[in-house]
């Protein structure tokens, strides 16, 4: 970030905290605790990421104890719904009225949107822990924004290199017809075609239907050499199983970014072996901080960490630096951000660094479903950056 945008930032941040002191002066507000927005999806077919990402967050923040630098955290807390249309109420509603001094949040690149428009506004420092919207770091990035899991560019990016290399040429591709899933496609054909592969289909359903038949049929009657798509959670979990269940699984091999077979695998059974899939974490990876963390989580929360809750861990990682930067006060918004500017994290997926756009500079791994676990079989890309289109920083 250059000394002039910097300044200009910062100069506008102060004249909003001064209008915000006055507006919220019923906030009761004080220098005593550290006020921490949670905005994530509480209802809807995240929910389970959202929740997964607050534990990975609140596991993050433990080791700082009950009063870091002498002050409580206070956690506030709205679900978005995985509604875009609601994005700018809802990030009002914590950034303004809840006056926190970090919103964590979101998994939806829609809301994504609408949230980072308000924390451009109002100065409110974001850590985004999943959603992967490429202007976030990209056309809307802001001194303020960062994010701790990774652009819609990087999973699918690797994708079409492994499938080349596996010896599939022609694909189609299938997702919700929604931002991420678009952006999602363009980057997978980027890759697969620069390695020598073709899309010969690109087949969408709109968010959040998860009826798959009429997308099966067709692809059975295209015959492509394999199927590559993005889905998550439920939809990920029905997409699988419906494959399967068609028959397609034994003739035409199915790929996918990480997130089709990450933290849905026991939902998804016996459907799910053998599907290879590009991701940033697998819960199979063997080092240290991995195997710790793991055992941390499933004491806390009685149940595995997925990529979510990874992300949402790493979130609170970027946060501790800041935090240990400003001695537990947020307000000293240049210190902050410069620390999580600089931040290298050593984190479950392997050590990566934040990109001069925000994003983490990281693995991405090439991992196959194989008794029911996602195992590392390679290194798809290493130290992949997202490019920032757009951004200014």
């Amino acid at each position: 970030m250059s000394i002039s945008n910097r300044r200009e930032f910062m100069a506008g941040a102060s004249a909003l905290a001064g209008l915000s002191f006055l507006s919220l002066a019923g906030c009761n507000k004080t220098n005593n605790a550290i006020r921490v927005g949670f905005m994530l999806p509480y209802t809807g077919t995240y929910a389970k990421l959202g929740t997964a990402i607050e534990n990975g967050f609140r596991l993050a923040l433990a080791d700082l104890g009950e009063k870091p630098y002498g002050k409580s955290i206070d956690f506030f807390t709205v679900d978005d719904e995985s509604n875009p249309a609601k994005a700018t109420d809802y990030a009002n509603k914590i950034m303004t009225r809840d006056n926190v001094d970090v919103v964590i949040g979101t998994v939806h690149s829609g809301v994504a949107m609408g949230m980072i428009k308000v924390a451009k506004e109002t100065g409110t420092l974001v850590i985004i822990p999943n959603a992967g919207a490429n202007a976030a770091t990209g056309s809307m990035c802001a001194p303020n924004v960062f994010r701790t899991s990774f652009s819609n560019w990087q999973p699918t990016h690797p994708l079409g290199k492994v499938m080349v290399e596996n010896g599939h040429k022609k694909s189609v591709f299938v997702t919700w017809k929604y931002g991420a899933g678009e952006e999602a496609l363009g980057s997978f054909r980027e890759g697969f075609e620069a390695a020598g592969g073709e899309v010969i289909k690109e087949l969408f359903v709109p968010f959040p239907n998860v009826e798959f038949q009429a997308i099966l049929t067709e692809i059975a009657s295209l015959k492509p050499d394999a199927v590559a798509c993005f889905f998550a959670g439920g939809g990920a979990v029905k997409f699988v199983k419906d494959y399967a269940a068609a028959g397609l699984k034994s003739s035409i091999p199915l790929y996918g970014s990480g997130f089709l077979t990450e933290g849905v695998l026991e939902a998804q059974g016996e459907a799910a072996e053998g599907i290879i899939t590009t991701l940033h974490y697998a819960d199979g990876l063997q080092n240290v901080k991995n195997l710790e963390f793991r055992e941390a989580y499933r004491t806390a929360y009685n149940e595995e960490a997925d990529v979510y809750a990874v992300q949402g861990y790493d979130a609170g990682l970027l946060l501790i630096k800041a935090l240990k930067e400003t001695s537990g006060d947020l307000s000293q918004k240049t210190r902050a951000i410069k620390a999580m500017e600089d931040a290298e994290i050593d984190s479950p997926r392997g050590l990566w660094r934040m990109s001069k756009f925000h994003n983490p500079i990281q693995n991405f791994y090439t991992l196959r479903v194989e008794n029911g676990i996602n195992t590392v079989i390679g290194t798809a890309w290493e130290n992949l950056e997202d490019p920032g289109v757009g951004c200014s920083l």
